[in-house]
């Protein structure tokens, strides 16, 4: 898939750093209750960490326990999705619609009314308060 911001490789890996480029470019996983953004609860949007776009509001995030950022939605437009089949499971991946960068993925069992768990990794985000 072509995606507006294209990098190659190597001034990925500038940019982001190692384990930055691991989560967002590779499809990593960062450990569960390590991100700093698992029990972040100010206001403001989370932006993607390898270009800046806005992802998700602060009023979408909740506590899931599951040790990384949850949250119910996405800002419309903003996240890409693709089915990943990875590690003998069957899931949905999220993915930055402007960069292609991995942010984790989305399960059909939240607790709030939209039924969605979008669980994503605290090193593919940055946080701009209000």
């Amino acid at each position: 898939m072509e995606y507006p911001v294209n990098k190659t490789p190597e001034d990925w890996k500038e940019q982001l750093g190692a384990e930055r480029y691991r989560i967002l470019r590779q499809k990593g996983t960062e450990f569960p209750h390590s991100g700093p953004y698992n029990l972040h609860f100010e206001n403001g949007t989370y932006v993607c960490g390898g270009c800046g776009e806005p992802l998700f509001e602060s009023s979408h995030k909740f506590n899931a326990h599951c040790g990384w950022p949850s949250f119910d939605a996405s800002i419309p437009g903003k996240v890409a999705y693709e089915k990943d089949v990875s590690h003998g499971m069957i899931r949905t991946e999220i993915l930055c619609a402007s960069c292609g960068g991995h942010l984790g993925h989305v399960f059909d069992d939240g607790p709030t009314p939209t039924g969605q768990r979008y669980c994503v990794n605290s090193l593919s985000i940055d946080f701009k308060p209000e």
